[in-house]
């Protein structure tokens, strides 16, 4: 009979542990706020595929572009807070929208729960192999010599490209008019076919491009050279001391998610951003892993957000 209840014991509690739905218990989806092809999705899916591995559950990553990631961002900050769902954010929709639009369905700051940085890396300003101009200088010229601007694509209005796009032109005065896309693959297209003269593009978009000679890297927008284009020269050494423009990508789940699961994909996710194969796989994309507390997360980007929305008000950016 001990025995009996014993038995019974045990299923008891596999059946009130199943009733909680012990993390994770189905597959996990990673959502990104653009087109496959651009930086984020790229990012994603390497990281993605060996959290398959850790979790024993399939991640699969989800593509809603649209409104400069901000659709993204709402989705998973009303989604169900259980961590099976899960969004790489990046700079735009976490620290520049709330600045720009009025009546965000969102609230970054309090609806999304840092989890950890995932990459860090600076953005590079390419046009295509039909623009005369082989430095900063070349190009300020030619975009002020240019009836009605020279053109330059991002992955949305408020993206990272976007601001180092206005953060250049404030300083500068060159005149360069933006073009958003609804991601950094769809902008590298269009600049391909010469629909657009240039983009400040991530390193994962642009790299390929540039080594078939179809583009030509201009400048980065790092403080010092990056590691993966040593020979492009900074915007800042170009003549704009102390320009500074760095992308990035941070995991945030919905703010209600329980304690220990935010824990367990910190973890996850750290053990993941500092496996050797990854950080490989990364680096080999131009993108800098960076894992951090999750405290460390949430200053940082508070921080970018009183910073940028500074630049969204003195350069007067807009959502429309």
């Amino acid at each position: 009979m001990k025995r009996y209840l014993a038995g019974m014991g045990g299923l008891l509690f596999a059946a009130l542990a199943a009733a909680q739905g012990g993390f994770p218990n189905r597959p996990v989806t990673m959502v990104v706020g653009f087109a496959p092809g651009g930086g984020t999705d790229t990012a994603a899916r390497i990281i993605a595929k060996a959290a398959t591995e850790s979790f024993g559950q399939s991640v699969i990553v989800e593509n809603r572009a649209g409104a400069g990631g901000n659709i993204a961002h709402e989705l998973v900050a009303k989604s169900a807070p259980d961590g099976h769902t899960i969004l790489l954010g990046s700079v735009g929709p976490l620290t520049v929208a709330p600045h720009m639009i009025r009546n965000l369905p969102y609230d970054p700051l309090k609806d999304l729960v840092p989890v950890t940085m995932a990459v860090t890396f600076a953005n590079v300003l390419v046009v295509h192999d039909g623009v005369p101009v082989r430095t900063l200088a070349e190009y300020q010229k030619l975009a002020n010599a240019t009836p009605g601007g020279l053109t330059y694509g991002s992955s949305g209005i408020g993206g990272a490209g976007h601001l180092s796009g206005e953060l250049y032109r404030m300083l500068s005065k060159a005149n360069i008019v933006h073009v958003p896309y609804k991601g950094g693959g769809p902008a590298m297209q269009d600049l391909l076919g010469k629909q657009i003269a240039s983009i400040f593009a991530t390193p994962i978009s642009a790299g390929p491009h540039i080594k078939a000679g179809k583009i030509r890297a201009i400048a980065v927008t790092s403080l010092q050279r990056t590691d993966f284009m040593p020979e492009v020269p900074t915007v800042a050494e170009s003549g704009y001391a102390g320009f500074e423009a760095t992308n990035w990508y941070a995991y945030v789940l919905p703010a209600k998610t329980p304690n220990d699961i935010v824990e367990r994909w910190h973890r996850e996710l750290v053990k993941i951003l500092n496996d050797k194969a990854v950080r490989d796989a990364l680096l080999a994309q131009g993108m800098e892993p960076s894992p951090t507390s999750r405290e460390a997360l949430g200053a940082y980007i508070k921080r970018e957000y009183d910073t940028w929305g500074r630049v969204v008000r003195e350069a007067n950016i807009t959502a429309n």
